[in-house]
C-alpha cells in the first residue's frame, strides 16, 4: 500500500494528513497546536512540531508512506547559515517591516509586481540585510523550504508558489534580470514546480521514525494554495475562500491578474492561474473578542438574511494587504454595541463585505467571472456566516470537500499535477 503525507504549517499550529492512493480516505490526521505566542517565529518550535507530528502517525502507516510534502504560510521567511541553522527569528507572512525598503524595490522591480508589497518575501529579505546576523547567513528560505530541508537535507530549494513573492518569474521559470540589480549577497533558493520529488527522507530520520525506505520529500507550496487543492474546486470561475486566522481569496482563472497596488497576484496552477490576495482580517480578529464557544452560540442568534448596519474594517493592528494594500490602514471597530450578538453580526458582515469587495476587484481586473465559492478554514463551519457571505457574493457558497490544507498538500505529495507544471 502506498500512502502520502501532507503537512500544513499555519500560525496557530501544524497539522498532518495521511491519504491513500485513491485520495478518498484520510488514513490519519494529527495536530500540534502552538501554545506559545512566540512559536510562529521561532524555527526551533517548527522543528519540534514537525517531529512530534510525524511521531503521532501510527507506525504501521509510517512504514507505508511513499512521499511527503509540506506547506507553510506564504512569505514567512528566515535566514540560515551554511549548515541550515537559522541565524535569527523568522519573519511572519504579515510582518510589514519591508515597507522601509519599498522605495528601493520600486527602483528596480516592474510596476505593480507582487514583490512591491511591504510583506513580500523580497521586501523582507532586503530589510534583513541590515540585521547584525545577516553576515552569518548563506541562504534565504521560506518556512516550507526549511522544514523540507530538515527531512531531505538538501539546502536552498523552494517551489514556485512560495518563490512568487521573492520575484521568481513563474512564466519563464527563472529569476528575472532586474533582480540581479539588487546585488543580493546570499544564495536565493533553486525553484522547482510544487510536488517535484527532491530527495529521499534522510536515513537517520527514516530510521528514527520508522518510515519506509525510499520515502521521498517533495517541493511544497503555500498554505492557501494547499487549501485550494483540498477544496474540490477545479473549474475556471470557481474560488476558495480560506477563513482562518486571516482571509485568503483564490479564484481559478484563464487570465493571469497581478497588481501590487491592490495586493493581487497570480500563482500558476497547471495551465490556469490562481489569482487572489490575502487580507489581515479574519478569524484572529474574532478570537480577540470571543471564545470558540461564544462564536458558535452567538452566531445562532444572528439572522444571516438581514444586513448589519455596522460598518467595520476588522484588523488586529494597523495595515492590510488586500483588497486595500496599505500598511498603515487603521482598524475600524467602532461603534461597539452593548449586545455581543450585534457586535459579532457587525464583524461577520464586515468581513463578508471585504471578501465580496476582493472578488469584485479580481473580476474587474480580468479574472474569470465568479461562479461558486468553496470555503476552507475554521469559518467554514459557521452556517450563519455562510448565509451572510452568500448574500454578499451572490453565488453558491459551499464547504470545501476537504477543509484541511494538509489534505491538499498530501495530494501534492501524491503527484496531483494540477498544482505542478
Amino acid at each position: 500500500m502506498n500512502l502520502y503525507l501532507g503537512i500544513d504549517f499555519g500560525t496557530s499550529g501544524a497539522r498532518g494528513v495521511v491519504i491513500d492512493e485513491e485520495a478518498s480516505w484520510i488514513k490519519a490526521e494529527v495536530r500540534y497546536p502552538f501554545n506559545d505566542s512566540q512559536a510562529p517565529i521561532i524555527p526551533s518550535f517548527w522543528q519540534q512540531a514537525l517531529f512530534v507530528l510525524m511521531e503521532q502517525i501510527p507506525e504501521k502507516l509510517r512504514r507505508e508512506i511513499k512521499a511527503i510534502a509540506i506547506n507553510g504560510t506564504s512569505s514567512t521567511v528566515l535566514l540560515v547559515d551554511a549548515a541550515g541553522n537559522p541565524v535569527d527569528a523568522a519573519l511572519l507572512y504579515n510582518d510589514a517591516r519591508g515597507s522601509l525598503v519599498i522605495q528601493d524595490l520600486r527602483s528596480v522591480a516592474p510596476p505593480n509586481h507582487p514583490v512591491l508589497s511591504a510583506t513580500s518575501s523580497l521586501a523582507k529579505l532586503l530589510w534583513m540585510r541590515q540585521l547584525p546576523a545577516f553576515s552569518e547567513a548563506r541562504y534565504f528560505l521560506h518556512q516550507a523550504d526549511w522544514l523540507a530541508f530538515l527531512l531531505h537535507g538538501q539546502l536552498g530549494i523552494s517551489d514556485y508558489h512560495n518563490a512568487l513573492k521573492l520575484g521568481y518569474d513563474v512564466e519563464e521559470f527563472k529569476y528575472p534580470e532586474w533582480l540581479e540589480k539588487l546585488q543580493i549577497p546570499i544564495q536565493l533558493p533553486k525553484v522547482l514546480p510544487p510536488g517535484t520529488p527532491i530527495a529521499q527522507l534522510r536515513r537517520e530520520i527514516a530510521d528514527k521514525f520508522h518510515f519506509r525506505r525510499g520515502c521521498v520529500v517533495c517541493a511544497g507550496t503555500t498554505d492557501s494554495i494547499a487549501a485550494f487543492l483540498a477544496s474540490g474546486a477545479k473549474l475556471p470561475g470557481e474560488a476558495v475562500t480560506s477563513l482562518g486566522s486571516t482571509l485568503v481569496l483564490k479564484l481559478l482563472s484563464h487570465t493571469r491578474v497581478e497588481d501590487a497596488r491592490y495586493g493581487i497576484y497570480s500563482h500558476r496552477l497547471g495551465d490556469l492561474w490562481l489569482t487572489g490576495g490575502a487580507s489581515n482580517t479574519g478569524g484572529a480578529v474574532l478570537k480577540q473578542f470571543f471564545t470558540n464557544a461564544e462564536l458558535e452560540n452567538l452566531s445562532r442568534e444572528i439572522d444571516g438574511s438581514k444586513a448589519s448596519e455596522l460598518d467595520y474594517y476588522p484588523l488586529l493592528k494597523a495595515g492590510d494587504r488586500f483588497p486595500i494594500n496599505d500598511p498603515n490602514l487603521p482598524p475600524r471597530l467602532e461603534p461597539r454595541p452593548d449586545h455581543p450578538v450585534e457586535f459579532l453580526h457587525g464583524l461577520l458582515e464586515s468581513i463578508a463585505r471585504i471578501e465580496a469587495r476582493g472578488y469584485e476587484l479580481l473580476q474587474q481586473m480580468g479574472a474569470d467571472k465568479l461562479t461558486r465559492v468553496y470555503t476552507a478554514g475554521g469559518g467554514a463551519a459557521n452556517d450563519t456566516w455562510t448565509a451572510i457571505r452568500e448574500r454578499h457574493l451572490q453565488v453558491p457558497v459551499v464547504a470545501s470537500v476537504y477543509t484541511e490544507a494538509a489534505y491538499g498538500t498530501a495530494l501534492l505529495a501524491m503527484g496531483d499535477r494540477r498544482s505542478g507544471e
